[in-house]
């Protein structure tokens, strides 16, 4: 379902231990919005709900809830840190457009 980059593992891990946020999820969802109709979130969280789907990658737990999983079939999810670019990306081969920014998508 989701492939999480060595590269985007290692952030998340950082990030956790920064905030100490010992034992808690990379919750990874779609809400609508943005100028292409979707965008994805990310967000920790502590506990998965009854509906939501868990996954390990890489050393994290992520988790995925069932309205958003059919959005996110096959994303890689990747971490890029350098002078052009730095932040989160996600590779949807799903979707159909995206807006200039990024930040949203349409299937």
């Amino acid at each position: 379902m989701i492939t999480l980059t060595e590269s985007a593992a290692a952030k998340v891990k950082q990030l956790l231990e920064t905030n100490t946020r010992h034992g808690d999820a990379l919750r990874v969802r779609v809400t609508a919005g943005g100028c292409s109709g979707l965008r994805y979130e990310l967000a920790f969280d502590s506990q998965a709900a009854g509906s939501d789907q868990e996954i390990e990658q890489r050393g994290v737990r992520l988790l995925v809830d069932a309205k958003s999983a059919a959005y996110l079939a096959d994303i890689t999810l990747d971490y890029a840190d350098g002078l052009n670019e730095s932040g989160f990306k996600i590779l949807n081969p799903s979707a159909k457009s995206t807006c200039g920014c990024g930040e949203s998508f349409g299937v």
